[in-house]
């Protein structure tokens, strides 16, 4: 079990426009933080959208910079998941870390993003990151880990009420040819051991009580979706975000006209209307 970090802090979902992502997201009864700007060097732009422990974030390209190629790359062949953070307590000793365990892990990496607060003050997020090697992709989803050194500025409490209810992610669903070979590797570069699910699934605990990731074959998640069109997902990628709601009928409510499907005790939003994933709200 590694030290230096736990639990999935936010999960990247990369958009390929960024203000037109925000507002699909606010239609799904999110409420979503004002627009960031982060470090020149970075090139690129948020927006958030808080919970009680973790957090999702639309990520978009606004400059060309070395640092956001592999995010163009990704954005070339489809949106969604690209990436999941883990909160790391110390960036730096996290990456030596990595690389005791003869993890080629690179960082730390400290940049920021302006902030303006509920009562118009001005200030700054400030984080610092590493990251696993780019090429270690279990789910084709890149993982790194986050160290926050400005918590106030991000979790504020007015960005953490929302007219769905959600109150945080119960799990990430990943697609795979071969879910156990994928959780085998997920485990392996956060050190914890694959769990089997009763139908065939493979479940990787991202630690703490944070979510888990769930890596599954077509049919399996299939079967758990009846219904839901699963055709258009990737192969080998996430496939469905899975978020806990308080109330799952204030939850449907404030989908609105937004097509939702009902899987037993779950309301699924199709991959078309949350920018390539399955959005799935189930009760807390």
């Amino acid at each position: 079990m590694l030290s230096q970090v736990f639990g999935l802090d936010h999960v990247v979902i990369t958009v390929n426009d960024l203000d037109a992502a925000a507002a699909n997201w606010r239609a799904l009864g999110f409420t979503v933080s004002p627009r960031g700007t982060h470090s020149a060097h970075m090139g690129t732009g948020n927006y958030t959208i808080m919970f009680d422990d973790d957090y999702l974030e639309l990520l978009g390209v606004l400059t060309e910079q070395p640092h956001n190629e592999p995010t163009r790359a990704y954005l070339a062949r489809r949106e969604g998941i690209e990436r999941a953070a883990f909160t790391a307590v110390n960036a730096a000793a996290g990456v030596a870390e990595l690389q005791a365990r003869g993890i080629a892990g690179t960082g730390p990496v400290d940049f920021g993003r302006p902030v303006t607060l509920p009562d118009g003050r001005e200030t700054m997020a400030r984080f610092s990151t590493f990251n696993w090697p780019i090429e270690e992709r279990p789910g084709d989803m890149r993982i790194f880990a986050c160290q926050h050194h400005t918590r106030g500025a991000v979790w504020i409490p007015q960005l953490q009420q929302h007219a769905n209810t959600a109150t945080g992610i119960a799990r990430v669903e990943l697609l795979s040819r071969d879910p156990l070979a994928a959780a085998r590797h997920m485990g392996r570069l956060i050190d914890r051991e694959p769990q089997a699910q009763p139908d065939g699934a493979w479940c990787v605990p991202s630690g703490s009580s944070r979510a888990d990731f769930v890596f599954l074959s077509r049919p399996v998640l299939a079967a758990r979706y009846p219904g839901v069109d699963v055709a258009g997902l990737p192969d080998e990628g996430a496939a469905a975000l899975v978020l806990r709601v308080a109330d799952s009928a204030r939850a449907r409510e404030a989908l609105g006209r937004v097509p939702v499907s009902a899987c037993g005790d779950k309301w699924v939003v199709p991959a078309s209307h949350a920018n390539g994933l399955m959005l799935v709200l189930v009760p807390a």
